[in-house]
């Protein structure tokens, strides 16, 4: 039944983003003077997961280069490039400029130095920015007239709470756009227009049926796309043409998992061994853990541990990806393992 199956792709760009109006023209106003050949400032970007902060983003600069020629753009997913050498190759790549470069030899400050060469205009979208280990990177990008940062995190305070003073005032002025989850309405819209591409034939799921999954996916749209197209799987398998409510039922938790299990397979070293300890105590034990017991297994685990304050920020994330759960505060608190049965 599925005639265009990229669509109810989460990473799939729309040509037209709904629901979005605002964030968009706030992000074209703080890139704006690059129509005029200038640098523009940081923009920070915030909001929790599945909003649309990294479609927008690549929406909007491609917008932006159909207008503007020359004009390139390099985006680094700091999750899954976290090291500052990974992450400045990742940009260097980007613009086509690693032939000679090798990964096992050339120095980090080489590739500093050949950005620094970089005689173009280009806009670096550091996404899950929190993520990056070595922050230090910002700064120097920062310098690089050539160079317009777009930084993508869920909440400002991940990214200010792990830099020092001096990123800090190199970032002074940045704009900060914050997107809000979607509503039900929203949701329902954004799925009907993919349902209306995908499939290849009109009205194969009830408009009943859509608010059904947007409700279940409280407001992420990577929740709700893919339990689309996991309800769509259900009825191809079945022969029919049309998606029934039996088919959503089974779709919500292997959606669901399918996030999970996407979000699992992301996880930096530190994040799994701190996952897979919380994961371990809870099955053994049928209870939340205690965070001195965590720290202290961690510690134990870890060939190089980082300390509680770093701790705390993986379990934040791990936490907005709806992988643990923290409940209480200070001497009081919790960490156990999230189940996708649960939202």
């Amino acid at each position: 039944m599925l005639q265009n199956a990229r669509v109810l792709r989460p990473e799939f760009v729309p040509r037209e983003l709904q629901h979005r109006d605002h964030e968009h023209t706030a992000l074209t106003e703080a890139l704006n003077p690059l129509t005029r050949g200038e640098r523009a400032d940081p923009v920070i970007i915030t909001g929790p997961t599945g909003v649309g902060k990294t479609h927008l983003t690549k929406f909007t600069l491609e917008r932006l280069q159909e207008t503007e020629l020359g004009l390139e753009t390099a985006l680094v997913n700091c999750w899954q490039n976290y090291s500052g050498y990974r992450a400045l190759f990742r940009i260097l790549e980007n613009l086509g400029r690693t032939l000679d470069v090798h990964r096992q030899s050339t120095p980090q400050d080489e590739l500093i130095e050949r950005l620094r060469d970089y005689d173009g205009t280009c806009v670096i979208v550091l996404d899950e920015v929190d993520q990056l280990e070595d922050k230090g990177i910002i700064y120097d990008l920062r310098r690089m007239p050539q160079f317009t940062l777009v930084l993508i995190t869920n909440r400002e305070e991940d990214l200010f709470g792990s830099i020092d003073d001096r990123l800090q005032s190199r970032l002074h002025g940045t704009r900060t756009i914050h997107f809000e989850p979607y509503g039900l309405s929203e949701l329902t819209a954004i799925l009907r227009s993919r349902a209306d591409a995908a499939f290849s034939h009109p009205d194969p799921i009830s408009t009943k049926l859509l608010e059904e999954i947007a409700d279940a996916a409280a407001g992420d749209a990577r929740v709700a796309i893919t339990v689309l197209r996991e309800a769509a799987k259900n009825a191809d398998r079945a022969g029919r043409e049309q998606i029934t409510s039996a088919d959503i039922t089974d779709a919500i938790p292997e959606g669901r998992q399918a996030v999970r299990d996407q979000n699992l397979e992301a996880l930096k070293p530190t994040q799994r061994t701190l996952y897979t300890i919380i994961e371990e105590y809870v099955s053994d034990h049928g209870e939340p853990m205690q965070p001195s017991h965590l720290y202290a297994e961690y510690e134990e685990r870890a060939d190089d541990p980082v300390g509680n304050r770093q701790v705390r920020r993986h379990l934040n994330k791990l936490d907005h990806y709806e992988l643990v759960t923290i409940k209480g505060s200070s001497r009081d608190r919790r960490y156990g393992l999230a189940s996708h049965d649960e939202h």
